[in-house]
């Protein structure tokens, strides 16, 4: 019991008589970045008052360094009287004091310091981690203040597109008129173009056939060689007479003439319906790989498709 009593008033004693506290022992702090909570917010009650205290040693306001005349004066008699047996236990527990003061003294600080650095690097990354948790709320924020007028948005693009489906429906209402026209032109500028090519064959075979009719007479007729000579002749000499027709310019016009009464003897129905039945294959053909509206019946007659 005696034992006990000792020890810890030896234990107060030190930790009383020590001068200064180092960094490692200094009131611990608790630092967060996050925002306060509400709860955390509300105002605590005040705690209440502390008691004064005198300080000193044993709170009788005098000064720790009596400690170590009482303790020696103590000391005595407790030995003396074997109230306190100094024995390998009050050697291990001097060795034991004696190592708690040297790290104490000694390596206090660098334990602190070390116990700190760690605690300001988790720290820093703690705020690092809470920064981009932040950047991330602030940017779904601007996100959700964009998207305020979403529904106005919407109602917007509804109207533009009803009034769009307007004016497609009008255009539709329009637009197979228009559809039907160029048909039509279309196919007008065939039947244009294929009585020009007609035209144009015809002119061409007159020309080729003309020559040789013409060439042939020369051929087999001595009165036209010779009246062709003679005017070649009086042509070269100048001898030739004011108002005298060409032989050869003569014998071509009767060939014209010719094929001009031919042609008026012939009614032409047929070969007229033969290039009406081409002409009519040909437009459908193209009415049909064209998607017209309408195609030509055998009679030329356009009729609509269902």
């Amino acid at each position: 019991m005696l034992r006990s009593a000792a020890s810890v008033a030896a234990r107060r004693t030190l930790l009383n008589s020590s001068k200064g506290t180092p960094a490692c022992l200094a009131p611990k702090v608790n630092f967060h970045a996050s925002s306060k909570r509400d709860e955390d917010a509300a105002p605590t009650p005040a705690a209440p008052a502390p008691t004064e205290s005198k300080g000193g040693l044993f709170g009788t306001g005098l000064s720790e360094w009596y400690a170590l005349p009482i303790g020696m004066t103590l000391a005595v008699p407790a030995i003396k009287l074997d109230w306190y047996v100094v024995n390998e236990e009050t050697q291990l527990a001097a060795v034991f004091v004696a190592f708690c003061v040297a790290c104490y003294t000694q390596g206090g600080d660098a334990l602190y310091n070390t116990l700190n650095e760690r605690a300001e690097t988790l720290l820093k990354e703690h705020n690092e981690a809470e920064d981009k948790v932040i950047a991330a709320l602030e940017q779904k924020l601007d996100f959700l203040k964009a998207n305020q007028n979403m529904v106005n948005d919407f109602e917007a693009i509804n109207a533009l597109r009803e009034e769009s489906y307007v004016c497609l429906n009008a255009a539709g209402a329009i637009k197979p008129q228009h559809d039907f026209k160029a048909q039509v032109e279309r196919m007008l500028n065939m039947i244009a173009q294929e009585e020009a090519n007609v035209t144009e064959k015809t002119k061409i075979a007159i020309m080729q056939e003309a020559p040789a009719a013409v060439t042939e007479k020369f051929t087999t007729s001595k009165e036209l060689k010779k009246a062709a000579l003679d005017a070649a002749i009086a042509q070269i000499k100048g001898s030739a007479k004011e108002g005298t027709v060409d032989p050869v310019r003569a014998e071509f016009s009767n060939f014209l003439k010719a094929k001009a009464e031919a042609a008026s003897k012939i009614s032409g129905d047929e070969e007229m319906l033969a290039q009406r039945a081409a002409m009519v294959a040909k437009m459908n053909a193209v009415a049909k790989s064209e998607g017209f509206f309408f195609e030509l019946g055998a009679d030329g007659k356009p009729t609509m498709k269902a």
